[in-house]
Order: structure tokens, then sequence, then C-alpha cells
């Protein structure tokens, strides 16, 4: 399955899953034409054209270097919340987010002799930095979008719904094929994929979003490499190496030093 086509299933699945909870919850689902318009910038960015970027990263590059780029999701965070909303920035979100690109940088440096000089190289790291950027700005409207009181679960089944569109709408204007697999391996792929990596995984952070700020909860984007590695320890092989060891160190030390930051 091509990765554009696969987020296009993926969120347009997820997206029917949600509508039904808030149906099932007796959840109102209209809102004004400006507030879909903040619903579906938030839903095209952070579900749609971002995701299809990362998949054609993991094309070109190695995933380390996709994961070093998503390691800078708090350091992005804390200078959006600045740009856009005047939020102070402090020594405390500064170093944490400095902590958790070197650890995950260390994590992935034996990844990194896979890297060959080239175009599908810069190619991937275009990917990856469109991707983190489009990914920063999706969570910079997902924090207006919260201030001005927008519910969680409405605005997550349009968001994923207008994003399932999104990639709809450039599936046709690019003439590729809407074939689906229907295999055992994808259909339970994409249903993990929809269920728990996006319903509830999305559901998750934007409660965190909300709690903790954009800065602060964008520290997933570095523990998440890490939790992947010890599942791919259990059940891929994979080796551990003391840099490894050292990057999660360092990785763990940073999310301790935000995570303890006084709250305004």
């Amino acid at each position: 399955m091509a990765p554009d086509v696969s987020v296009f299933y993926r969120f347009l699945l997820a997206s029917l899953l949600v509508f039904a909870y808030c149906k099932w919850r007796g959840l109102a689902l209209r809102y004004s034409p400006r507030q879909h318009a903040w619903i579906a910038l938030q839903g095209i960015l952070m579900f749609g054209v971002s995701y299809i970027f990362v998949y054609y990263a993991e094309e070109h590059v190695v995933s380390g270097l996709v994961a070093v780029g998503y390691s800078a999701s708090p350091l992005l965070g804390m200078l959006g919340m600045r740009m856009f909303f005047g939020t102070p920035m402090t020594w405390r979100l500064t170093a944490g987010s400095v902590l958790g690109i070197l650890g995950i940088a260390l994590v992935f440096w034996p990844e990194f002799g896979k890297l060959q000089a080239g175009s599908e190289t810069m190619l991937g790291a275009a990917f990856t930095a469109g991707a983190v950027l489009l990914s920063w700005l999706g969570n910079m409207v997902a924090h207006r979008n919260q201030q001005e009181h927008f519910p969680l679960w409405q605005s997550l089944a349009w968001g994923m719904f207008y994003s399932a569109l999104f990639s709809l709408g450039y599936l046709l204007v690019a003439g590729k094929s809407l074939a689906f697999e229907a295999t055992p391996a994808y259909v339970l792929s994409l249903l993990y994929l929809a269920v728990f990596g996006s319903v509830l995984a999305f559901a998750a952070f934007l409660t965190l979003l909300k709690r903790i700020g954009a800065a602060r909860a964008g520290y997933t984007g570095v523990m998440i490499p890490i939790v992947a590695l010890v599942i791919s320890a259990l059940f891929e092989g994979f080796r551990w190496h003391p840099l490894t060891w050292i990057g999660i160190a360092v990785s763990v030390a940073g999310n301790v030093v935000i995570l303890r930051e006084k709250r305004a």
C-alpha cells in the first residue's frame, strides 16, 4: 500500500470511530463555518499532510533521522508558544528540550552510519523537516482551538475526517489508485493505527496539550522513539548499544527537567 493511501484509510476509519463514539454519548457535532475552518486546519496539519510526509521520509532515510527531527518538538513548541501566544520562554524548557534532542541523537547514532550523502538523503531530510514543521503548526492551531473551548472528541472526529478528505483530494489529483489490500496483516495493522495510534493516542496527546502546554507536551516526540526501541528489543531482536543507554538516560533527564517546571 502506498503511504498516502494508507494515511487516507487510517484517518477515515479513525474519524468514523470517533463520530460513532460522539453519537453514542449524545455529543453535539454542529459548528459554525468559521469553527469548521479552524478544525479542518488543525486536522490537515496534525493528521493529514504531516503524516504523509513522515511516511515518505522513511522511504528515503533511516528512521533515526526522523526521530531526531521530532525530538525538536519541545523546543519548537516553546518557540511557537512565545511567537503566537506570548508565553515566556524558561531555562528549564530550553535545557530539557536540548537534552531531548541530544539524547535521541545519541540513541540513533549507530544508525546514522547507514546514511549516505546524496539526493535520497536530502529528500528524506526535506520530508522530515516538513513533517516536523507542519506537526508543530498543527499543535499551535490545536492550542488556539482549545483556548476557544472547542470540545475534544467532536473536534477530533471532524479534524480526522477533514484530514482524510484532504488525503483523498491529493490522491485523486495525483491519479493514484485507492485499491485496498484486504490481507489480515494490512487490515490488523490499519485497525491498530486507527484505534491505538490515532483515536486513543491523539485524545491523550490533546488532553496533555491542554493541561501542560505545547512545549512540555511536545516531549512525547522524544519519548516515543524510546518506547519503540523497547518494543523492538522484545519483538525484533534489537541489540542495545552503550550509546543507546546513554541517550535514553539523557532523554529521560530532559523529561524530568521539563516536567518539574513550576506551572504558572
